[in-house]
């Protein structure tokens, strides 16, 4: 099914979300400063791409202590509005029951994309 949901999640749209991450990812890693955000959004982008399958884990990447300063720096520069995005899509998507399952992936996306520092895929 993982596999079905991804074809068609690629076909209507999901190679643009990952695109757009992708191109943010390059523009943040063009400074020393926005490099782990730039790593933070090729993450995005893996899952942008494809979401049927992966799992979000919370707290299973090990780093220490940067975890919630960087969280906060990435939602006041942006993350918020990604999230708000991803919000939006996932009701759209939950109107019918068609589009209830990529209304879900949205979701997982809009978690990912709100505090990506310390979770994993």
């Amino acid at each position: 099914m993982s596999l079905f949901g991804n074809i068609i999640w690629i076909v209507f749209g999901g190679w643009m979300i990952a695109l757009e991450y992708i191109i943010g990812g390059i523009v943040l890693c063009l400074t020393i400063v926005g490099i782990p955000f730039g790593v933070q959004c090729f993450k995005l982008a893996i899952v942008g791409f494809a979401p049927f399958g992966h799992v979000v884990k919370s707290g299973s990447v090990p780093g220490g202590c940067l975890y919630l300063p960087l969280n906060i720096i990435w939602i006041i520069f942006g993350g918020f509005w990604v999230f708000l995005t991803h919000i939006a899509w996932g009701l759209i998507f939950c109107i019918t029951i068609i589009g209830i399952p990529f209304g879900m992936q949205h979701f997982k996306l809009a978690g990912l994309a709100f505090a990506p520092f310390g979770r994993g895929v």
